[in-house]
């Protein structure tokens, strides 16, 4: 399975021993955009614990993970296991417009008229 996601928590990283070592998991919450924005658990394991302890809450990622589940005393639990995460460039976001040219558009006015010249009123009243 692979989704983009931005990232919305990284959560502490967990350490333990088991018959085969030790391990390292880093658990990463992701949200997917869409009308209606959903939240995906993911874990990373052994070495992929570190890359993704890096990650930064708002960035933008690519994540490829296999779902698994499994049954344990009568109860069903799904883990999302993350095998790849690959960043995305950071876009530049073009200024917001609001309809109206850049300031920088007009022409700077002409400087106040010289002593010497005769002042100009257009003025109707």
């Amino acid at each position: 399975m692979e989704f983009e996601g931005t990232v919305w928590s990284v959560l502490p990283v967990v350490k333990g021993t088991s018959a085969r070592g030790e391990w390292v998991k880093q658990e990463v919450v992701f949200e997917q955009p869409g009308e209606f924005s959903r939240k995906v658990c993911v874990s990373f394991w052994g070495d992929r614990a570190q890359e993704a302890g890096a990650l930064q809450k708002g960035e933008t990622v690519s994540v490829s993970a296999n779902v698994e589940s499994r049954e344990y005393n009568g109860r069903w639990f799904t883990e999302v296991r993350a095998w790849r995460i690959a960043r995305k460039a950071a876009q530049p976001q073009a200024p917001a417009s609001d309809g109206l040219p850049p300031l920088d558009a007009f022409a700077p006015e002409d400087a106040a008229p010289s002593s010497g010249a005769a002042e100009v009123d257009d003025l109707p009243f």
